[in-house]
Protein backbone atom coordinates (compact mmCIF):
# COMPACT_ATOMS: atom_id res chain seq x y z
CA UNK A 1 0.00 0.00 0.00
CA UNK A 2 1.50 3.30 -1.09
CA UNK A 3 1.89 6.03 1.51
CA UNK A 4 0.72 9.63 1.44
CA UNK A 5 2.70 12.70 2.53
CA UNK A 6 1.48 14.81 5.44
CA UNK A 7 0.99 17.86 3.21
CA UNK A 8 -1.64 16.05 1.12
CA UNK A 9 -4.13 15.94 3.99
CA UNK A 10 -3.64 19.28 5.75
CA UNK A 11 -6.92 21.11 6.32
CA UNK A 12 -7.41 24.77 7.21
CA UNK A 13 -10.89 25.90 8.26
CA UNK A 14 -11.88 29.48 9.06
CA UNK A 15 -15.13 30.66 10.58
CA UNK A 16 -16.40 33.94 12.01
CA UNK A 17 -17.70 33.46 15.54
CA UNK A 18 -21.35 34.51 15.85
CA UNK A 19 -23.57 35.51 18.81
CA UNK A 20 -25.20 32.05 18.86
CA UNK A 21 -21.73 30.58 19.55
CA UNK A 22 -21.23 32.63 22.73
CA UNK A 23 -22.19 32.70 26.37
CA UNK A 24 -23.70 35.78 28.03
CA UNK A 25 -20.24 37.29 28.59
CA UNK A 26 -19.52 37.20 24.86
CA UNK A 27 -16.96 34.38 25.07
CA UNK A 28 -17.31 31.57 22.58
CA UNK A 29 -18.33 28.29 24.22
CA UNK A 30 -15.54 25.74 24.48
CA UNK A 31 -17.93 23.14 23.09
CA UNK A 32 -18.36 25.15 19.89
CA UNK A 33 -14.60 25.27 19.47
CA UNK A 34 -14.38 21.54 20.24
CA UNK A 35 -16.90 20.78 17.48
CA UNK A 36 -14.89 22.82 14.98
CA UNK A 37 -11.68 21.07 16.07
CA UNK A 38 -13.34 17.67 15.65
CA UNK A 39 -14.57 18.62 12.16
CA UNK A 40 -11.16 19.92 11.07
CA UNK A 41 -9.42 16.77 12.32
CA UNK A 42 -12.05 14.52 10.75
CA UNK A 43 -11.66 16.20 7.36
CA UNK A 44 -7.88 15.73 7.49
CA UNK A 45 -8.33 12.09 8.49
CA UNK A 46 -10.83 11.39 5.72
CA UNK A 47 -8.59 13.14 3.22
CA UNK A 48 -5.67 10.89 4.21
CA UNK A 49 -7.62 7.64 4.52
CA UNK A 50 -9.90 8.27 1.53
CA UNK A 51 -12.77 6.81 3.55
CA UNK A 52 -15.12 7.67 6.43
CA UNK A 53 -13.39 8.23 9.75
CA UNK A 54 -14.73 8.53 13.31
CA UNK A 55 -13.37 10.12 16.45
CA UNK A 56 -11.92 7.53 18.83
CA UNK A 57 -10.49 9.91 21.42
CA UNK A 58 -9.29 13.38 22.19
CA UNK A 59 -5.91 12.99 23.86
CA UNK A 60 -5.48 16.57 24.94
CA UNK A 61 -7.28 19.83 24.41
CA UNK A 62 -5.81 22.95 25.97
CA UNK A 63 -7.41 26.40 25.78
CA UNK A 64 -4.93 29.28 26.11
CA UNK A 65 -7.08 32.38 25.47
CA UNK A 66 -10.78 33.18 25.08
CA UNK A 67 -12.42 33.69 21.69
CA UNK A 68 -14.99 36.45 21.22
CA UNK A 69 -17.96 37.20 18.97
CA UNK A 70 -16.63 38.56 15.68
CA UNK A 71 -13.26 36.79 15.90
CA UNK A 72 -12.13 34.72 12.94
CA UNK A 73 -11.43 31.22 14.23
CA UNK A 74 -8.75 29.47 12.17
CA UNK A 75 -8.02 25.75 12.58
CA UNK A 76 -5.15 23.91 10.95
CA UNK A 77 -5.11 20.13 11.16
CA UNK A 78 -2.54 17.62 9.99
CA UNK A 79 -1.79 13.95 10.44
CA UNK A 80 0.94 13.25 12.99
CA UNK A 81 0.98 9.45 12.95
CA UNK A 82 -0.75 6.56 11.21
CA UNK A 83 -1.25 3.05 12.59
CA UNK A 84 -3.14 0.20 10.93
CA UNK A 85 -6.59 1.77 10.93
CA UNK A 86 -6.11 4.69 13.29
CA UNK A 87 -4.30 8.00 13.08
CA UNK A 88 -3.41 10.86 15.37
CA UNK A 89 -4.31 14.28 14.07
CA UNK A 90 -3.02 17.50 15.56
CA UNK A 91 -5.11 20.66 15.43
CA UNK A 92 -3.87 24.18 16.12
CA UNK A 93 -6.50 26.87 16.66
CA UNK A 94 -5.97 30.62 16.32
CA UNK A 95 -8.36 33.51 16.80
CA UNK A 96 -7.89 36.65 14.73
CA UNK A 97 -9.43 39.99 15.55
CA UNK A 98 -10.32 40.99 11.99
CA UNK A 99 -10.26 44.72 12.83
CA UNK A 100 -6.83 44.87 14.47
CA UNK A 101 -5.37 41.83 12.68
CA UNK A 102 -4.05 40.50 15.99
CA UNK A 103 -3.85 36.69 16.11
CA UNK A 104 -3.65 34.52 19.21
CA UNK A 105 -2.95 30.81 19.52
CA UNK A 106 -5.99 29.85 21.55
CA UNK A 107 -6.04 26.05 21.60
CA UNK A 108 -4.26 22.87 20.60
CA UNK A 109 -5.60 19.34 20.47
CA UNK A 110 -4.57 15.81 19.56
CA UNK A 111 -7.33 13.52 18.33
CA UNK A 112 -7.32 9.86 17.34
CA UNK A 113 -9.53 8.81 14.45
CA UNK A 114 -10.30 5.36 13.07
CA UNK A 115 -10.91 4.71 9.38
CA UNK A 116 -14.00 2.64 8.58
CA UNK A 117 -14.95 0.49 5.62
CA UNK A 118 -18.40 0.34 4.02
CA UNK A 119 -19.63 -1.98 6.80
CA UNK A 120 -18.46 0.32 9.58
CA UNK A 121 -15.49 -1.89 10.48
CA UNK A 122 -11.93 -0.59 10.98
CA UNK A 123 -10.12 -0.33 7.66
CA UNK A 124 -6.38 -0.49 7.02
CA UNK A 125 -5.08 2.82 5.75
CA UNK A 126 -2.00 3.87 3.84
CA UNK A 127 1.09 4.86 5.81
CA UNK A 128 2.27 8.41 6.33
CA UNK A 129 5.26 9.70 4.39
CA UNK A 130 7.31 11.99 6.61
CA UNK A 131 9.32 14.52 4.61
CA UNK A 132 10.45 17.26 7.00
CA UNK A 133 12.20 17.29 10.35
CA UNK A 134 9.09 18.90 11.85
CA UNK A 135 6.89 16.05 10.55
CA UNK A 136 9.34 13.49 11.95
CA UNK A 137 9.37 15.23 15.35
CA UNK A 138 5.57 15.36 15.47
CA UNK A 139 5.41 11.67 14.49
CA UNK A 140 7.81 10.66 17.28
CA UNK A 141 5.81 12.66 19.83
CA UNK A 142 2.59 11.03 18.59
CA UNK A 143 4.12 7.58 19.02
CA UNK A 144 5.06 8.51 22.61
CA UNK A 145 1.47 9.69 23.29
CA UNK A 146 0.11 6.43 21.85
CA UNK A 147 2.31 4.41 24.21
CA UNK A 148 0.98 6.44 27.15
CA UNK A 149 -2.63 5.90 26.03
CA UNK A 150 -2.03 2.14 25.75
CA UNK A 151 -0.52 1.99 29.26
CA UNK A 152 -3.50 3.94 30.63
CA UNK A 153 -5.94 1.62 28.88
CA UNK A 154 -4.23 -1.43 30.38
CA UNK A 155 -4.44 0.16 33.85
CA UNK A 156 -8.15 0.88 33.36
CA UNK A 157 -8.80 -2.71 32.29
CA UNK A 158 -6.91 -4.01 35.34
CA UNK A 159 -8.97 -1.75 37.62
CA UNK A 160 -12.18 -2.96 36.02
CA UNK A 161 -11.17 -6.61 36.45
CA UNK A 162 -10.40 -5.91 40.10
CA UNK A 163 -13.83 -4.31 40.52
CA UNK A 164 -12.49 -0.82 41.09
CA UNK A 165 -13.89 2.33 39.53
CA UNK A 166 -11.86 5.30 38.34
Amino acid sequence: MEGRPVQDSIITLSQIMQPQDANIAGNIHGGVIMRIIDNAAGFAGARHAKTNVVTASIDRLSFHHPVFIGDLLITRSSINMVGNSSMEIGVRVEAENIISGQKKHIASAYLTFVALDELGKPKKIQPLILQTNEEKRRNEEAIDRKKIRLRERIKEEEHQKAGKTT
